[in-house]
């Protein structure tokens, strides 16, 4: 059941199979789907249909703006390498390397091929962050107390502050100004929400652009310290490169829906109402007291 550790004393940080983190937010928002859809046979005509899929993407985008704040993968890379196990040791061992860079930190795994090799589990899954109220050096330095592997090890000091390689303030500041624009993204959303709930569908249109703009900007700045020169992460003759991640893909297309929805509402809006008031359910009665802005 522990894999073969004991639960309540310290040992290694085995691979958890998924973070708690994002599947309770993924939870959540399943719970709120699974609850309109109970409802869902009391909406009536074919507004039944526009009706779930405004729900349905309304709840993707949400969930999106929030689970990419705790993911790990916005950019990885792995390796398989015949590599020393420990410092002071002549024990060579066959594993898969893998690097996991987020906003707040980065994931460092190490898996054998076996698991069971020089009478141990090598089955190692560490965090480095270097968020607001964390120390990344102090980490590291943690690592080393620790007697973490060598492969870890050396990986982890690449993103040290001390480190020539010189990319732990270009990662950090862009993980910082990436979640930030993540979170006002996330409020514009819950807005953009409100003011269609409300009818006000011209402004939702607006938000729902400047959502897209925030997630954009979100990426790019990501994108200015992935481009950063980057010391070799060598393994005897094999090396570990990196590329973008599901996360980096997934708010990229996230960004792109928000921007194709919101000009969708401003175009709709402007050249045919009849058929917005249509999409959000509006009947005659109710968008004649509407307000819509013409050009």
């Amino acid at each position: 059941l522990w894999n073969g550790s004991y639960p309540f004393y310290p040992g290694a940080n085995a691979r958890f199979p998924f973070d708690t983190t994002w599947a309770v937010i993924i939870t959540i928002f399943l719970s709120m789907l699974a609850t309109f859809i109970i409802i869902l046979p009391g909406i009536r005509g074919r507004g039944r249909l526009f009706w779930f899929l405004r729900l349905v993407t309304g709840l993707f985008v949400g969930a999106v703006l929030l689970t990419i704040q705790f993911t790990r993968d916005w950019e990885t890379g792995w390796v398989q390498a015949n590599t020393s196990y420990k410092s002071f040791s002549r024990a060579v061992v066959n594993v898969d390397i893998g690097l996991h860079i987020g906003l707040e930190g980065v994931n460092i795994t190490l898996k054998g091929n076996p698991v069971k090799q020089i009478n141990e589990t090598i089955n190692y899954n560490e965090h480095f962050p270097w968020s607001f109220d964390s120390n990344y050096d102090r980490s590291y330095s943690e690592g080393l107390e620790k007697g973490l592997p060598s492969p870890i090890l050396y990986m982890a000091e690449k993103f040290s502050s001390q480190s020539p390689c010189a990319v732990h303030r270009q990662y950090r500041i862009s993980g910082h100004y990436a979640s930030a624009t993540l979170w006002l993204a996330f409020c514009t959303w819950f807005i953009s929400i409100l003011l269609f709930s409300m009818s006000v569908l011209l402004h939702g249109g607006y938000m729902l652009l400047l959502t897209a703009a925030l997630i954009l900007f979100s990426l790019l700045f990501f994108f200015t310290a992935r481009n950063t020169p980057k010391c070799p992460i060598q393994f005897g003759p094999v090396s570990l490169k990196t590329d973008y991640g599901e996360s980096f893909w997934l708010t990229l297309v996230t960004g792109l829906l928000c921007l194709l929805l919101g000009l969708g509402v401003i175009i709709l809006n402007s050249m045919e109402p009849e058929k917005l008031k249509l999409i959000f359910n509006l009947d005659k009665k109710k968008g004649a007291e509407e307000v819509w802005d013409k050009p």
